[in-house]
């Protein structure tokens, strides 16, 4: 292995990828500090006293650790032989004027954005970090849904109510699974992993799938950024469950009111189907022809190698996700093809213009009163503002992950990695490295194979640029 080269100084590195990361915020024109009339209008807002008050319930919240902006909280009980569970969402609607300036300014960014160098939220943080917020010991409005299941975690009754609620607990993901690993039964999340499994058992009786790859994530570390790669913890994926079945249970309630904006996802037709079969196959992990595709991928050991390089492949099944608004007349597809359901995002309005939306015609539905003029005047204009802020945050991260990678990598000019193969697009192979957790790709070598093993030398980093070259070994 060539000598290593002599290593730059962290504040040089560090200064090189701040200029860089500050001058992909500039080519992407992303918003910068709100305006004084903005920051006034949510300082002057507040949210009128909701009909229902439910602060006897011991609601709490589970985000990663230091999150402020707090969309979701839950209450968890039995009923019967089945569950009882109360979920409630930030009532952002209280909090923004249809057409002031917070509405205006909020449409213009779509969604928050989660830079490397900071946040770049959707609402001043007076609404999003504080009042909206469903922080511990704070009375909050929100919209609460109430569901009643069945021990299999079948539906059997639902409604939603606007109500006032007071969170007693913020958990962060590790301990809230450290507390239902040790079978806390006080704890506010003990039932979640029972109703989680029952939920993800019906997505699969519905034909549903879930990628769940390892995440790739930018961490803040001793002054710098590194690259995280991790594999969700359960209780990530029985929370993001409860999530999923609020969501349905809006669509299903748009839809039988002919108003609102749906989440879908077009299926994979045959002939995707057949191609994602026979790379199964040939890389000798092959998927048998009486399980659906959903049932295959949920099965994967996503600690192995192979099964990185399917879930990498699989990614071509999920694509096409878009929004689609309706009033009057239902759209032709309503199904979010991964979910095997209708769909919509209704739960995380503090981060998502579109879900104050869904809350808002979901919540006068229930009520039995006419949907809000300004949100069906509006509703058609919500699906290219989603799609641009979605591109525009696709781009961002992408970007920011880019010139991590080459950030990590400056001073490594010429040394070699052992890379694990994720997919042979044409002539290039794409690989991951164990250490620093870079994705990236060079000329085949002969012999290459998904889920196999190859040598790599690091060619060029290029911060500014946010690229890496590599050749085979």
């Amino acid at each position: 292995m060539p000598a290593r080269r002599p290593h730059l100084t962290e504040s040089v590195a560090q200064s090189e990828l701040a200029e860089s990361l500050a001058a992909l915020r500039a080519s992407l024109d992303l918003p910068e500090e709100f305006s004084p009339e903005v920051l006034a209008a949510a300082e002057a807002a507040s949210a009128a006293a909701p009909g229902a008050d439910l602060r006897d319930l011991a609601f709490a919240t589970i985000d990663p650790a230091g999150s402020t902006d707090l969309d979701q909280a839950m209450h968890l009980a039995r009923l019967g032989d089945g569950y009882l569970v109360h979920y409630a969402i930030a009532d952002v609607p209280a909090f923004v004027a249809p057409g002031g300036a917070v509405d205006l300014a909020a449409r213009e960014r779509g969604q928050t954005l989660y830079a490397a160098d900071g946040r770049i939220p959707l609402h001043p943080a007076v609404i999003g970090d504080d009042r909206a917020s469903l922080l511990p010991g704070a009375d909050r409005t929100a919209f609460v849904w109430r569901f009643e299941l069945a021990g299999d975690g079948a539906i059997t009754a639902a409604r939603l109510e606007r109500a006032l609620i007071c969170s007693r607990a913020r958990l962060d993901y590790p301990g809230a699974q450290a507390l239902i690993d040790a079978g806390d039964a006080d704890a506010p999340v003990a039932l979640l992993g029972e109703i989680g499994r029952a939920r993800i058992e019906q997505e699969r009786l519905r034909g549903g799938a879930s990628l769940n790859t390892p995440d790739e994530e930018i961490v803040r570390r001793d002054g710098g950024y590194d690259l995280l790669r991790r594999t969700p913890l359960p209780v990530e994926d029985w929370n993001a469950q409860l999530s999923l079945m609020t969501g349905m249970a809006a669509a299903s309630i748009m839809l039988d009111a002919r108003v609102g904006v749906l989440r879908t996802m077009p299926a994979p037709d045959d002939e995707q189907l057949t191609a994602f079969r026979r790379q199964t196959e040939a890389l000798g992990c092959p998927w048998p022809d009486d399980l659906s595709y959903g049932e295959y991928l949920r099965g994967l050991d996503r600690t192995e190698p192979l099964a990185l390089a399917v879930l990498q492949i699989a990614g071509g099944l999920f694509r096409g996700a878009g929004y689609v608004a309706f009033d009057g007349t239902p759209p032709a597809e309503t199904v979010q093809a991964a979910l095997a359901a209708p769909y919509a995002h209704v739960t995380a309005p503090i981060r998502r213009l579109v879900d104050r939306w869904g809350l808002v015609i979901c919540e006068a539905v229930a009520a039995g009163r006419g949907v809000p003029g300004w949100a069906r005047d509006s509703l058609g204009a919500l699906p290219r503002i989603m799609g641009v802020a979605g591109q525009r945050a696709s781009q961002l991260d992408s970007g920011s992950v880019a010139r991590v990678e080459a950030a990590l990598l400056h001073d490594r000019i010429g040394e070699r990695f052992t890379a694990t193969v994720l997919e042979l697009r044409g002539e290039r192979a794409v690989f991951q490295l164990e250490t620093p957790a870079v994705t990236a790709s060079c000329p085949a070598p002969a012999g290459a194979r998904a889920g196999g093993t190859i040598e790599v030398a690091l060619e060029a980093a290029d911060i500014a640029a946010g690229s890496v070259r590599f050749s085979a070994v």
